[in-house]
């Protein structure tokens, strides 16, 4: 008589894996894994015995167990797919009996095995093909969003906040992960998050960062067009000269002579009459010596000559060399531009060369040349000046110059590389000579910058700098110099040097 066995699967839980493609023809699961509370009972008749298998992590009197993942081939055709799949079950019992099970299902089959100190269990289990998250789940099976916003280098420090408080607020309100490059070379900030809504959140509240930072005076500005007057070497000659009088550098070297001859005239001085009689006498049983100096000439040395005067009153004022414009970036400005990240910088450049035509047509084809004349105080007054320029004048008057600027802004404004309160402002050529923004001040103080222009305007206030062609605009980078000392120029358009002639 051949005994029956009969099994009695039940699962109280369940786990479910990550998904594997139903068309694979292999499936191997990798990973580290964890289990709830999956328990397994089952019956078999013959001997009357009953046995069940309990997985918890939870249970402390359990032995450790160690998840291995095998696995499992279900290499089925698309005939057998549609078939239910047999797959056999083994259970090995304390006594070294097996149970074997035939069971048919439709499910994707995933196989665990459990490894003991003792004995090795083998369960089979089954997930939907509408998988279940089941909490504490494998982190490899959480679903992850990313996202890359273009922010730029100079706005970086702004999404950090102080410290790095404003970025840890961000990801401890919605929970994303934000990775923000350290290479210069780098525009893009990473956000990570568990869910779209908190990714986008998270790209909404950088974007209102990044607004309200370009619009402040945080952010200074990075470009900007200019009108390059440091190609005439005699005008970078002027100011040159311009400055070294102010600072007194010219009498520099002339006071340093003077102190030169006075001393060799000492030195001289000093070798004709080294000779000195000097008579000593020593009386008997006296510790005392009488000395008689003879023939010793009085000699009366002039003071060393002090500083130049013109240097002393200089600092006294305000004035030193950092808030003088360098001679060789002399130019005239046309638009400031705040171009904080590549992709702006690149359609700054495209802006320009779109419209060479438009400022040849605003030009008349023609030379276009212009006069300097005198200095000017742009803020503040004479007494407490910061910004000190020469006035530019047209030659010919026909208002070309302002033409061919009016171009350019409003192309830039259109393209909307030119932020709201910028594009309000008039335009006011000048080509700036002195500003005292640029000083280097040792202590920090919440006083405004100045300085004493008032001398300075009565010796230069009508001086005639001279006439000069304007050759090119260019697209400039501050902070940034070429080779020939004047800024770095991302892109160029070139103005008519000769008279166009139409031949009839």
């Amino acid at each position: 008589m051949i005994a029956c066995r009969s099994v009695f699967l039940k699962f109280t839980n369940t786990y479910v894996a990550a998904a594997a493609t139903a068309t694979a023809s292999h499936r191997i699961f990798q990973g580290k894994c964890s289990y709830h509370s999956l328990r397994c009972n089952y019956m078999m008749r013959g001997r009357n015995r009953k046995k069940r298998i309990c997985i918890d992590d939870k249970n402390s009197n359990n032995k450790p167990k160690t998840m291995l993942w095998r696995p499992v081939s279900t290499t089925a055709t698309s005939s057998s797919l549609e078939s239910s799949a047999m797959k056999d079950l083994t259970v090995e019992s304390e006594d070294g009996g097996k149970v074997r099970a035939t069971i048919s299902t439709d499910h994707t089959i995933n196989e665990a095995v459990v490894v003991t100190d003792e004995t090795t269990e083998s369960a089979t289990f089954f997930s939907n093909d509408e998988q279940r998250v089941i909490e504490g789940e494998s982190s490899s099976s959480i679903e992850k969003h990313s996202v890359s916003v273009e922010v730029g280098t100079s706005l970086f420090r702004f999404i950090k906040g102080k410290g790095g408080s404003t970025q840890q607020k961000i990801e401890e309100e919605l929970g994303v992960k934000i990775i923000i490059p350290t290479s210069k070379e780098d525009d893009f900030v990473i956000i990570e998050g568990t869910s779209v809504d908190s990714v986008n959140s998270a790209v909404e509240k950088i974007q209102a960062i990044i607004d309200e930072s370009v619009n402040s005076r945080n952010l200074d500005y990075s470009h900007f067009i200019s009108l390059p007057l440091a190609i005439h070497p005699e005008l970078v000659d002027k100011l040159i000269n311009f400055q070294n009088s102010i600072l007194g550098n010219g009498d520099a070297s002339t006071n340093e002579d003077e102190d030169t001859t006075e001393n060799t005239e000492v030195d001289q001085l000093s070798k004709e009459n080294v000779d000195v009689a000097v008579e000593l006498k020593v009386e008997d049983g006296s510790a005392a010596v009488k000395v008689n100096l003879t023939n010793i000439p009085l000699v009366s040395y002039a003071p060393k000559a002090s500083k130049s005067s013109n240097s002393s009153t200089s600092s006294d004022l305000g004035i030193d060399k950092s808030i003088f414009i360098k001679p060789k970036t002399f130019h005239l400005t046309v638009l400031m531009l705040k171009l904080w990240n590549k992709d702006r910088v690149k359609r700054a450049t495209e802006v320009l060369q779109s419209i060479s035509s438009k400022i040849m047509d605003a030009l008349d084809n023609r030379p276009l040349s212009i006069r300097l004349k005198g200095l000017d105080c742009m803020k503040g007054s004479l007494a407490k000046a910061r910004v000190l320029y020469a006035p530019v004048e047209e030659i010919g008057s026909e208002g070309r110059l302002l033409r061919a600027c009016q171009v350019i802004i409003d192309a830039y404004t259109e393209a909307g590389l030119v932020l709201e309160n910028d594009a309000k402002q008039s335009l006011k050529l000048h080509a700036t000579v002195m500003n005292a923004r640029h000083s280097k001040r040792k202590t920090w103080t919440k006083k405004v910058d100045s300085f004493d222009a008032r001398g300075i305007f009565k010796r230069y206030g009508s001086e005639e700098w001279g006439e000069y062609l304007i050759r090119e605009a260019h697209l400039s980078q501050r902070f940034s110099f070429d080779e020939n000392g004047y800024y770095h120029c991302c892109t160029s358009i070139t103005f008519p040097e000769e008279m166009q002639v139409e031949i009839e």
